[in-house]
C-alpha cells in the first residue's frame, strides 16, 4: 500500500491554465474550453488536447505570452491562454 502511494505522489500532475505557466515550464494541453474565442485557430496552429508545449516568455504588463509548439513558436494574447487548460508534473 505504502509502495502505490509512493508511486502516484511521484508522478502527481498540477492543473493549470496556459496564462499561468511560468517561464521555461513544460505542459501538455489538457483540455480546451469549449465555444471559446479562437479555439479553431488553436487547432490549425496545433493548439490541440495533448500537444505538449513550453512557455518562452511574456510581454511586459501581461498582454501576450509566447510559446513553444514543436518547432514554433506562437504568441498569444494573456485572455486566450486562460481558456487552455494544462497539465505539468510537479
Amino acid at each position: 500500500m505504502n509502495n502505490e502511494k509512493a508511486q502516484s505522489t511521484s508522478t502527481q500532475k498540477k492543473e493549470t491554465t496556459l496564462a499561468d505557466l511560468p517561464i521555461g515550464a513544460t505542459a501538455k494541453i489538457v483540455k480546451i474550453i469549449p465555444h471559446s474565442r479562437g479555439e479553431k485557430k488553436f487547432a490549425d496552429v496545433g493548439l490541440v488536447p495533448g500537444t505538449e508545449l513550453i512557455m518562452e516568455a511574456r510581454a511586459p504588463f501581461g498582454g501576450l505570452i509566447r510559446v513553444k509548439v514543436m518547432e514554433t513558436s506562437i504568441a498569444l494574447h494573456s485572455s486566450d491562454a486562460k481558456k487552455i487548460l494544462m497539465s505539468q508534473e510537479k
